[in-house]
């Protein structure tokens, strides 16, 4: 279901995350900004995106993408969109013709062309069928230290090639012990703001996703998430109100089908970005329909 508009206010927040750091630090400049549940906006329609990450044959990618189009929600349905690994994107992108399913990649080079072995371009994600990239996963982060700069050249790479970036932006666990999650998140953030504009949100996506959350067993409250994505829509509302009420943010903590519809009726969480549920059709598809309900 699109969700419909809301007049909640920026002002009229509770927003509140544990505090640390000195005054003046960057934990204080990231809470002076409106804070907000949700601010006016039109109409967002839920997104549910599986990142397959590194899993998947020609054979099973084939039962899995049949299963979600034959099953996939009637309308008014949320938007669909499956990120596998780039060497099935051309023949993933084959299956899905002519259904709703759309093709996304789940990491973009920040250069457009030239003497980078084993990158890939935007221009070619968009040759195979890609309408949508991950950037900033925090797998890339963690594992391949990729920075926030890099992450925000990543994301004016896909946007200045027409491609959809979905944004993901997160604490770990230590962040959020030492009461930084707000810092880190408004860092992250910011990268992209100070490099490609607050405009660029316009044709984007954020995916909020907590480390600590994520394949640990220790999971976000329904709030703990609402929270942090009102966070989120009020740095946006701070430089553009109508853009962040039309900024669909996602939320990517391991959600499965036993959590997604409590997750889902979040005013500022916009859908999901699934992982290890987005290779089971019966979880993805739970996933959506209660996407396609909100």
């Amino acid at each position: 279901m699109i969700r419909p508009s809301s007049t909640d206010k920026i002002a009229g927040s509770d927003f509140r995350l544990p505090k640390a750091g000195p005054q003046g630090s960057a934990q204080d400049r990231a809470e002076q900004q409106p804070q907000a549940t949700s601010v006016q906006y039109g109409i967002r329609r839920p997104i549910v995106a599986g990142n397959w990450k590194m899993h998947g044959t020609r054979s099973e990618n084939a039962r899995l993408i049949d299963e979600i189009i034959s099953r996939y929600p009637a309308d008014p349905a949320p938007e669909c969109i499956v990120c596998p690994p780039y060497v099935y994107l051309q023949e993933v992108g084959r299956l899905l013709r002519d259904s709703a399913v759309l093709l996304g990649a789940q990491d973009v080079c920040a250069d457009a062309q030239g003497a980078f072995t084993g990158e890939v371009s935007a221009t070619m994600l968009k040759d195979v069928g890609c309408q949508y990239v991950i950037v900033g996963h925090s797998e890339r982060r963690l594992h391949y230290g990729e920075s926030d700069q890099l992450v925000a050249r990543k994301f004016a790479a896909a946007h200045a090639k027409g491609l959809m970036p979905i944004l993901c932006v997160g604490e770990q666990l230590a962040d959020r012990e030492a009461g930084r999650t707000r810092e880190v998140v408004a860092r992250q953030l910011d990268a992209v703001l100070e490099l490609c504009g607050v405009q660029t949100l316009a044709s984007a996506v954020v995916a909020y996703e907590p480390v600590w959350a994520i394949g640990t067993g220790r999971n976000a409250s329904p709030e703990q998430v609402q929270e942090v994505h009102a966070f989120i829509r009020g740095r946006i509302a701070a430089q553009d109100a109508t853009i962040a009420g039309a900024t669909r943010i996602l939320y990517g903590g391991s959600v499965k089908a036993s959590n997604a519809a409590e997750l889902l009726a979040m005013p500022d969480v916009d859908g999901g970005l699934i992982g290890g549920a987005s290779l089971k059709a019966d979880e993805f598809l739970a996933i959506l329909a209660v996407a396609g309900s909100r």
